[in-house]
């Protein structure tokens, strides 16, 4: 059976500086942005990529202005597309930024897949990177909120029938995407690899435009060059332009 992707708004994000999203890129402006969970439906229970944030910690710890509404909290996003949070039999998180991977907790019976790597850079990462990963004194970081469920694997992994997981570094140490054989394409969930369709599609300059932010920028050039050779349509992880759209069949 082929799958489908459903992108699910569960909040946005404003005011964030251009270049943060777009390396070296766009000095002087600003974007706003959603934060994106997506649903992989099929054969089998459903897959979720990415739980968004804790959006209580958001002004205080991070210094983010940030909007939720009560629509757009996981639980209830979920249960609009019919889906009840204890049938997901799998969370991948692309990575684990306090925005990405926030809500694992509300999956009780899911397995979360993530990279030994990312588990190993996000429990000490370099002094300034932590608080992107909760790394903090006043915080313990909300992915551990289910950690005991973690599933932690190295590389490239088929996780159901049609779904894999590859390792793109770059972004960060551990960072991966999903590829979806659906009806009509492959899809690459890209996480914050790519984070709006203007970085893969580049400029007059360069074929595609890294994230502002990453550990290691020749490993990102590796991952990106990875990309172009799957033959995957890239989905970015805070694009509206993937809400609005927000089936890929």
């Amino acid at each position: 059976m082929s799958r489908t992707i459903t992108a699910l708004s569960v909040g946005r994000v404003f005011g964030l500086p251009k270049p943060s999203l777009t390396y070296l890129r766009g000095w002087g402006e600003t974007l706003d942005i959603p934060l994106i969970m997506f649903v992989i439906q099929g054969d089998g229970p459903p897959i979720v990529v990415d739980t968004g944030a804790d959006f209580d910690r958001a002004w205080e710890h991070h210094r983010i202005r940030m909007e939720q509404t009560p629509a757009e909290r996981p639980e209830a996003a979920l249960q609009a597309l019919g889906v009840d949070p204890a049938e997901v039999g799998v969370v991948v998180n692309t990575h684990l930024h306090w925005d990405h991977s926030s809500n694992n907790h509300l999956f009780p019976n899911a397995r979360i897949v993530v990279q030994q790597r990312e588990l190993d850079y996000a429990t000490d990462p370099v002094p300034w990177h932590r608080r992107q990963f909760e790394r903090v004194p006043e915080l313990t970081a909300a992915w551990r909120r289910a950690e005991d469920r973690i599933d932690a694997i190295d590389g490239d992994t088929e996780i159901a029938p049609g779904v894999s997981v590859v390792h793109l570094p770059g972004h960060t140490p551990g960072s991966q995407g999903v590829v979806v054989r659906a009806a009509s394409a492959r899809y690459l969930l890209a996480g914050d690899c790519i984070d709006r369709y203007e970085n893969w599609l580049g400029d007059r300059e360069d074929e595609h435009i890294p994230s502002g932010f990453f550990t290691d920028i020749v490993a990102y050039d590796d991952s990106l060059k990875r990309m172009e050779k799957l033959g995957c349509e890239v989905i970015p992880s805070h694009d509206p332009k993937v809400v609005e759209r927000r089936e890929f069949r």
